[in-house]
């Protein structure tokens, strides 16, 4: 058999499975990837390079840090402050959001859930309400901000490593506003959703503040983290390796100030990432890239070109708003692997600037995931501690706040992207 007939029925089987068996979806991607080389559909050495190895060390590095960040409790500290200090519950719930997403934009979106679930489920048990819609509510403001930063969520970290750009690029791009300003227009437009939702909780209820901070060491290495990541994109314009080793490196630091310091196992740290995540990425990388090295990622790109012909916003739209459907039932990291580079070809095809089919693309599947229960990994864990306090999420519970949510979020987002980059 062709390598390129391997390749694309590989592709196409592994991203049913991942539908099918979304638990199972890391061994499916790793046997896919093995099934590759044992073929000879893409050589050991072409698989070793389709992986993005300065996104793994950003993705490890910062999960390091992230969950020594969540060990010093200064998260949960600052959101008893920030709900003592609210007026009213609406406000309180609405501040917790505001912070879900500002924790989110630097720290992985699963670890973001998990560090601010706690004051969240006990404000909840404070004033008898049922924690469902806040805790979703969270997840989906995790979701939403994941992607405007570098090292938000692995979906920024993929569109980072295919378009070279470095930690300042989400912020400013070739002299414009880059998509930092679409996420936070969308997040401003969601936030007066959230508001709605949550009006009829006008009473003010006293929170007794019980956290106390470990450590600030874990606040100090972020912050020193993300001023490295910013000033290394003056060193290594290309993206290539510097910004996987800092993260690295500091994951390194954080792990030995754990075991000397707090005197954790660093085993224990260790064994306690989300491995599963990882593999996941590195199993993603080489079923994509071996559509790429047979010749299948431009035969699509050629056919959507076709589709649309000259119309730039009708293919703009139409990026946009499959990614925002199909990332509501299927995972999105995957997704946006197999599509970076369609919509890169797609922009040259059409002869406009790739950041308009990029940005779009990124809106797309990072808040497209909002919509359904298992659209996103955040979702999922924010319904298992809601099943793990006793209460059971309804898949029409979860569309009441994910549909106006992501289609506010999406919209301001989508039309801010197009009137800067069109």
């Amino acid at each position: 058999m062709e390598p390129k007939i391997i390749a694309l029925s590989v592709f196409i089987f592994s991203y049913v499975l991942f539908v099918i068996l979304p638990q199972k979806r890391t061994l499916v991607a790793l046997a896919g990837s093995l099934l590759l080389v044992i073929t000879q559909a893409i050589s050991f050495k072409d698989a070793f390079l389709a992986v993005n190895w300065n996104v793994m060390g950003i993705f490890v590095g910062t999960l390091i840090i992230a969950d020594v960040f969540m060990q010093s409790r200064v998260p949960a500290y600052i959101a008893e402050i920030i709900v003592d200090k609210a007026k009213s519950t609406v406000w309180a719930i609405l501040f917790i959001c505001i912070l879900t997403g500002f924790i989110s934009a630097f720290v992985e979106n699963v670890a973001t859930v998990l560090i601010v679930a706690p004051i969240a489920l006990a404000l909840a048990k404070k004033i008898k309400i049922n924690p469902i819609n806040m805790m979703i509510a969270i997840a989906v403001s995790s979701n939403l901000q994941g992607a405007a930063t570098l090292i938000g969520d692995p979906p920024s970290m993929l569109l980072g490593g295919y378009a070279k750009m470095n930690f300042g690029d989400f912020f400013f791009y070739k002299g414009k506003p880059s998509i930092f300003f679409a996420v936070e227009l969308g997040a401003l437009v969601s936030f007066i959703v959230l508001y709605f939702i949550f009006s009829k909780h006008k009473e003010k209820a006293p929170l007794v503040v019980v956290e106390k901070v470990k450590s600030w060491i874990p606040t100090i290495l972020l912050v020193g983290l993300i001023i490295l990541l910013a000033f290394s994109s003056f060193l290594d314009t290309g993206f290539s390796y510097m910004a996987g080793q800092i993260c690295m490196v500091f994951g390194i630091i954080a792990l030995l100030w754990e075991k000397f310091v707090n005197r954790r196992s660093i085993f224990a740290g260790m064994k306690g990432l989300d491995w599963d995540t990882t593999f996941f990425l590195m199993g993603i990388f080489i079923i994509v890239g071996a559509l790429s090295f047979t010749g299948w990622i431009e035969v699509l790109a050629d056919y959507l070109a076709d589709l649309v012909g000259g119309n730039i916003f009708l293919g703009y739209t139409a990026i946009v708003f499959l990614s925002v459907i199909l990332s509501a039932f299927i995972d999105n990291v995957p997704f946006l692997a197999a599509m970076l580079p369609v919509a890169m070809i797609m922009s040259s095809r059409l002869q406009v600037n790739p950041a308009l089919f990029l940005f779009g693309l990124l809106i797309g599947a990072s808040i497209g995931g909002n919509i359904t229960p298992f659209g996103a990994s955040a979702n999922i864990v924010a319904c298992g501690l809601l099943k793990k306090e006793g209460y059971s999420v309804k898949f029409s519970d979860f569309l009441k706040i994910g549909i106006p949510f992501t289609f506010a979020a999406v919209t301001a987002a989508y039309l801010f992207v197009w009137f800067i980059w069109s």
